[in-house]
């Protein structure tokens, strides 16, 4: 697979954090003293690391951090699983979007989560392995990570879950609520509420695989973290860094968007969680 890219750029982050804190230009300009020609030069691309660093601790983002972000002197190591696990990237609008597949190599039975924008690249492996979908989990509603579910639940006949506190209007679909436990083989896959992009954003965690596994959907980023309203901004970046930062360090991540990472990479090196 080639490179995926970071999903966002450096301005994306200050605007996520100022946004979810509520915080103005004029306000951000005084509270870091910086002039607000250069906070909005800033904000348009052209970087000026004097003010990055200075507005940094105030939308509490790591100064070190956005600075690696802006110049672009970190990309995650990718980590790489022996079997039963893949990803997948498609094209959707301007964007890609991320959607992952784990199976038991004894009895064929695979799990599927999201969709992408399309299923294609998930039949195929279904059909190159011999697999059966047992389970399509879904880490939140939103169309770019559902885009191809009517197709994929027909022709595998998985069953459909997705949080009990996520919008939804699929057909069939069931409904779990915090730390339900799932099984296929020797995977556990455990959910955990991880929401603030959507009402049910939730991550699954996976153990049984080469290590640990977490699919977080747009929970985070490697080096950002998924948008989220001023009223639950602070909840989400706290359900970020309490449920997934805390999994084990070399816990894998797979995201929405963007390149997976591990817990490690992304404790040193994501502006919105490095100290």
């Amino acid at each position: 697979m080639a490179r995926i890219p970071l999903e966002d750029n450096y301005t994306d982050v200050i605007q996520k954090a100022q946004r979810g804190l509520n915080v103005t230009d004029e306000q951000l300009a005084a509270r870091a003293n910086v002039p607000l020609a250069t906070l909005g030069a800033l904000k348009h691309g052209q970087f000026d690391e004097t003010a990055a660093r200075r507005i940094a601790p105030h939308l509490h983002l790591s100064r070190d951090g956005l600075v690696e972000l802006a110049l672009g002197k970190w990309y995650p190591t990718h980590p790489q699983f022996s079997r039963g696990f893949a990803i997948f990237n498609t094209p959707y609008e301007d964007m890609t979007v991320n959607s992952y597949v784990i199976w038991d190599e004894r009895t064929r039975l695979a799990a599927v989560f999201d969709t992408g924008a399309t299923a294609e690249p998930i039949f195929d492996l279904l059909k190159q392995e011999n697999l059966k979908a047992r389970y399509i989990f879904l880490t939140h509603t939103h169309e770019d990570h559902i885009a191809d579910l009517p197709r994929l639940q027909r022709e595998t006949k998985a069953e459909v879950w997705a949080s009990e506190l996520e919008p939804s209007s699929i057909p069939g679909a069931k409904t779990f609520s915090e730390n339900a436990f799932f099984h296929i083989g020797p995977f556990s896959i455990k959910t955990m509420l991880t929401n603030g992009h959507s009402p049910g954003g939730t991550s699954f965690y996976i153990t049984g695989l080469s290590y640990p596994l977490a699919i977080v959907g747009d929970s985070m980023f490697s080096a950002s973290m998924g948008g989220a309203p001023t009223d639950v901004y602070t909840a989400a970046v706290d359900h970020n860094r309490k449920k997934i930062l805390t999994l084990p360090a070399d816990t894998a991540l797979g995201f929405g968007h963007g390149p997976m990472s591990t817990v490690a990479q992304e404790k040193k090196h994501n502006p919105f969680f490095a100290r």
